[in-house]
């Protein structure tokens, strides 16, 4: 016997980045939430950014296509060719923008487009500004890369948006990136192209670039459809078939970046995941079908429906909106007129009334995430009822 195990083994110390990575609380409720369903309590799901509607038909048919006709093998590294000549005219068509397919590289979804655009920019102790809130993943991601995420503190007064003068006060010498989303997880707010555009300046003029994550674009209410590629080209968007196309579990997902970056950008990929999943690459060119398109549309305005109908409930309860939610699926509700403690209301919603959302201390570092909940209005308007009804009973006894 190896005289090895004879004694104890010594621990594997994990890599340093790992107590960088805080947990997604979000996925610890709907873990605990499952379990209840499991146990038969009747949940109502308003945590998750996965809407109730199913992967599209077509979308559906072109998979199941593919897999009969055993177009299961890697495709190339920046994804399929007629996929990226199909983005570009998604492009081209519904937002008047001229992008050259060779400039569009198909992902394992919007991670792995982040992924590779980090993978290219932040090098050790390399800064990236960020809002605070926003997407813990992005944060995440930048520790994931050794680079330091520099967290700005946002409010209503710029709809929780980063602005010119917060890269000019924030902005180092390590800084190389700045990351906005619009629409934005998780206060739904949408960037003017104006805004975008004088972002994209204050990057470009200190030598730094500027990421947009746009991949709820489509899920907008009561304005444009818009992309940031229409007044910048020197800038990285990342998009995804995950929500506006509902194809969550397809895992697909795409980035536009400057030409002169495309030839790295595919060498990472190479390297990090070889390519996209074959099958839901065949499956995403139904994405684009007039057909799909149409069904697409009408989910849209049901999800306008809900997020009106929504919104004006949790007003009455005593909810405060800061700012309109005009994209993605998301309402930011700040609970200061009826609770002290944000996280422990969302943890009494779910065990006692089994409704579920997300506490805001997902969503940054500030003290301010204490003060909110992140409410998904991805379930249809009877359960939104239901939620409403069941918030109301928590209600009167918390806030005693």
């Amino acid at each position: 016997m190896d005289s090895i195990t004879n004694h104890a083994r010594p621990m594997m110390t994990p890599a340093a980045r790992i107590a960088q990575i805080e947990p997604f609380h979000v996925m610890r409720i709907l873990e605990e939430a499952k379990q209840m369903e499991a146990a038969g309590r009747e949940l109502i799901h308003l945590e998750v950014g996965e809407p109730d509607f199913p992967t599209p038909p077509l979308v559906i048919e072109a998979g199941m296509r593919a897999l009969a006709e055993r177009r299961t093998f890697y495709t190339g590294a920046a994804g399929l060719p007629q996929l990226r000549e199909a983005i570009a005219g998604f492009y081209r068509d519904r937002f008047g923008v001229t992008v050259d397919p060779a400039r569009i590289i198909v992902t394992p979804g919007a991670s792995g487009a982040l992924q590779l655009i980090l993978a290219l920019l932040v090098g050790r102790d390399d800064e990236v500004l960020l809002t605070d809130p926003g997407y813990p993943c992005n944060r995440h991601l930048v520790s994931l890369f050794e680079g330091r995420p520099v967290n700005i503190p946002v409010g209503a007064d710029t709809r929780f948006q980063l602005t010119p003068a917060d890269i000019a006060k924030h902005w180092s010498e390590k800084t190389v990136a700045a990351l906005v989303a619009s629409p934005a997880n998780p206060t739904g707010t949408v960037l003017e192209l104006a805004e975008i555009s004088a972002l994209a300046t204050a990057c470009s003029q200190r030598g730094g670039a500027l990421i947009v994550d746009e991949i709820y674009q489509g899920l907008v209410y009561g304005r444009a459809h818009e992309t940031a590629l229409s007044v910048a080209d020197d800038i990285f968007v990342v998009n995804s078939f995950s929500k506006f196309f509902q194809m969550t579990g397809w895992r697909l997902g795409w980035l536009v970046a400057p030409e002169e970056h495309i030839p790295a950008l595919e060498k990472l990929a190479q390297n990090l995941f070889l390519a996209a999943p074959t099958p839901a690459q065949y499956a995403a060119l139904a994405a684009f079908h007039p057909e799909t398109l149409a069904l697409l549309e009408e989910r849209r305005q049901t999800l306008d429906s809900r997020r009106q109908y929504l919104s004006g409930l949790l007003i009455q309860q005593g909810f405060v909106l800061p700012a309109q939610a005009e994209g993605a699926f998301y309402l930011w509700a700040d609970t200061h007129k009826l609770t002290d403690n944000a996280p422990l209301l969302a943890e009494r919603l779910l065990r006692e009334q089994a409704v579920a959302v997300t506490p805001g201390l997902d969503f940054g570092v500030s003290d301010a995430r204490n003060r909110f909940l992140r409410f998904a209005y991805t379930q249809d308007l009877t359960a939104l009822e239901q939620a409403s009804t069941r918030i109301s009973a928590l209600l009167e006894t918390h806030c005693d």
